[in-house]
């Protein structure tokens, strides 16, 4: 909090905390005698949109204008997110929502706010109406020799005129989903006939009980909903429909999601040391954490059903019907040796209340770890989740630092060449993303970074020494973003080592950070300690731009060597995003390419090459392409047309599974001075298993196992030339 509390008071955002802190000032003195915010959760809602609006428009890096026509896209977006498949508000609905077509700025701006007490309002009695509709047509059994189709991407559709149209709907995505689960049932009944005790039933039995487990998911998905969209939860959607029109970065967090957003950064956070789990709907412990509150209790087991969790002696909060993300948020605390009271429900039946105390709990599975793959030549990998740093505390963890650790194993263990993996790295801290990569160059720029104010600046490594200076790879894919994508683009640009992976990296080229939404918690002006915390706003300021002066934004990083994947055709990347930020480039910053770059080329050409002349990514990409045919079509309702469409799409899978199969799995281990640490505790030990288990049958790991074995000679005919 110090650093945040820093960088707004800072020189740059001093106008913008006294504007925020003036719109506190008159809003809660206009909102005197009608109760305070804590009792009005109209005051307080006030509050943060005025609050929101002014951080947009003063600190934004590239705002838009808070318009009428801003305001119609804000609503567009909120019923959007609301009711993404257009089943549940009718077109009566949507035309009596256009009086807000040309209010919501005015809302952002100071005007009271009308606009979410109506829409929430409306879509509550929806909602719950919807769920009657489910409720009825599960109740009845379906006739699949009907033709008849569902169209299940309803994007460009209309919404429903009439309550019969609405109902039309859900009856075929219902239907859709029942049918699928009753062919499973005819499958398995086909497969065990003729076997022994096996009791083979009628197809009106196989079709009730499939309708009696769609109804099931159903009902615990609804009851997920109605617990999860409180007002406040369906408020903080409104602001978001806001800020994501900005870009898709900026995001409005509540208190208790920037807690949980600080803890993702940190890699720590204060719990009790149990992974919980949703079994048919209930919450129950999945694993329990060695050394942590749970075990040192001895009372809470594995399986064990959480009922109610409560914040020491206050009431506790009935979780049933609760989705676990939603639990979890209950049980993590912002200190330690708070006290948080759980109402467990043991295998026999018996229910206890049992207080734990929490503590500091470490995200392992965030930390950068590596193992040694041994073939042709000894490699060490490295895998590194995202880019975490602990901001609150100087000696918490910090993944330069581990990675420099794990380098240090891997030299021990005398390999010839390191893979980074960054797949599915999210990003995180951009300082520690120049000091990892001033692990592996000389001293020089790693990344440059513009302001609103077009002021640039170079953030660069200025240690001249050199942690590992062998051959390197660096693995991503689609979901590599952010941080990932500086370190990638700089390894690339210095052309240090050679970059693997999917078409593209995500292509997420701006900065965050995370503005508080009470400047008076923060402002001399105010003496209250007790100021209600309004959450924060994380806050688009900045662009990311490579040393070559080209944007990571938008295009992200183009590998040099591209193996296809089966989630090219997905649209998630930021380039399928409308309200993402332009492509764009700046000048070149003054660096020097890593000597003895030339290998690489030859290299990766060899490489591509060898990928183009019918390997195994070449099929995966022409069966990745068959299937997107499939995403946008309608689907037959009729079982017999529905089990023809079933085969073709099957046997596509079928087809990827095998080819994403090795015939020979990589051998790969333990650094030697691992393997005690991860035998120690079975859990850890079997977690630690399967992790090596999936590496080894890696296609991804494999082929830049190849890539990186070529640098390999390359670099040892080099040197005896």
């Amino acid at each position: 909090m110090h650093k945040i509390a820093g960088f707004i008071m800072s020189k740059k955002f001093i106008p913008v905390v006294l504007v925020l802190t003036v719109a506190s000032i008159f809003l809660a003195f206009n909102s005197q005698g009608k109760g305070g915010s804590e009792d009005n959760p109209k005051s307080k809602y006030a509050k943060v949109l005025r609050n929101v609006g002014i951080l947009l428009e003063e600190g934004h890096y590239s705002p838009k204008k808070i318009d009428d026509a801003f305001s119609k896209q804000v609503l567009d977006n909120y019923l959007k997110s609301l009711d993404d498949d257009k089943s549940v508000f009718l077109q009566s609905d949507i035309e009596s929502f256009k009086k807000f077509d040309t209010k919501i700025d005015d809302e952002i701006h100071g005007s009271e706010l009308k606009s979410f007490y109506a829409i929430n309002e409306v879509y509550t009695k929806r909602r719950d109406e919807s769920f009657n509709i489910v409720r009825d047509i599960l109740s009845k059994p379906f006739d699949f020799s009907v033709n008849e189709t569902v169209q299940t991407n309803r994007d460009k559709a209309a919404y429903p005129k009439n309550e019969t149209e609405r109902k039309e709907i859900w009856r075929k995505n219902l239907k859709y989903a029942v049918l699928s689960r009753y062919v499973d049932l005819l499958d398995e009944r086909d497969k065990n006939k003729g076997k022994k005790d096996f009791v083979a039933k009628a197809d009106s039995t196989l079709e009730r009980e499939a309708r009696e487990q769609i109804k099931k998911r159903m009902e615990r998905s609804m009851n997920n909903k109605k617990n999860h969209e409180s007002t406040d939860e369906n408020f903080s959607g409104f602001v978001n429909a806001i800020t994501q029109l900005m870009d898709p970065h900026t995001d409005y967090m509540p208190p208790v999601d920037k807690r949980t957003f600080d803890e993702s950064m940190s890699g720590e956070f204060f719990g009790i040391g149990a992974v919980l789990k949703d079994d048919d709907g209930k919450i129950k412990i999945g694993t329990i954490v060695p050394g942590m509150p749970v075990e040192r209790n001895g009372e809470i087991k594995v399986d064990d059903e959480i009922l109610k969790i409560g914040e020491g002696a206050a009431e506790p909060v009935d979780v049933t019907g609760y989705a676990v993300t939603d639990a979890v948020k209950l049980i993590r605390g912002r200190e330690k040796g708070t006290e948080v009271r759980l109402t467990i429900k043991k295998a026999d039946g018996t229910i206890k209340v049992i207080p734990l105390l929490r503590d500091k709990i470490k995200l392992e599975d965030t930390y950068a770890k590596s193992a040694v793959i041994n073939g042709s030549h000894k490699v060490g990998y490295i895998y590194l989740p995202e880019f975490y740093q602990n901001f609150q505390d100087r000696n918490g963890a910090s993944c330069s630092k581990d990675v420099a650790k794990e380098v240090e194993k891997l030299k021990a263990e005398n390999v010839e060449g390191i893979v980074i993996d960054l797949r599915s790295n999210g990003g995180g801290s951009l300082s520690e993303v120049v000091k990892m990569v001033g692990l592996f160059i000389e001293d020089g720029p790693v990344v440059q970074v513009k302001s609103r104010d077009e002021k640039q600046n170079i953030l660069s490594d200025r240690d001249k020494s050199v942690l590992y200076s062998g051959p390197l790879t660096v693995l991503v894919d689609e979901f590599s973003a952010s941080a990932s994508e500086i370190f990638a683009a700089a390894i690339q640009d210095y052309k240090r080592g050679i970059v693997i992976g999917s078409t593209s990296t995500y292509g997420k080229g701006t900065v965050q950070r995370s503005i508080p939404l009470s400047p008076e918690s923060e402002s001399p002006l105010f003496s209250d300690k007790n100021t209600e915390d309004l959450g924060a706003l994380k806050l688009t300021l900045q662009k990311f731009y490579r040393v070559n002066g080209g944007t990571t934004q938008l295009k992200g990083v183009v590998p040099d060597i591209v193996l296809y994947d089966r989630l090219e055709t997905l649209k998630f990347r930021e380039k399928d995003n409308p309200a993402a930020l332009p492509w764009d480039e700046i000048g070149k910053a003054d660096f020097k390419p890593w000597m003895g770059a030339a290998n690489n080329d030859a290299v990766i050409n060899a490489a591509v090459t060898q990928l183009n002349n019918g390997s195994v990514f070449s099929k995966i990409k022409e069966n990745v392409n068959k299937l997107e045919m499939f995403t946008e079509k309608e689907y037959s309702l009729n079982i017999n047309k529905y089990k023809e469409e079933q085969k073709t799409v099957k046997g596509l899978y079928k087809e990827l599974e095998d080819l994403s199969k090795l015939t020979k799995a990589i051998n790969i281990t333990n650094a030697m001075v691992d393997e005690a640490v991860v035998n120690a505790v079975k859990d850890r030990a079997e977690r630690n298993k399967q992790w090596l288990k999936r590496l080894g049958s890696d296609i991804y790991l494999d082929e830049t196992v190849k890539v990186i074995n070529s640098l390999i000679e390359q670099k040892a005919t080099v040197s005896t030339n």
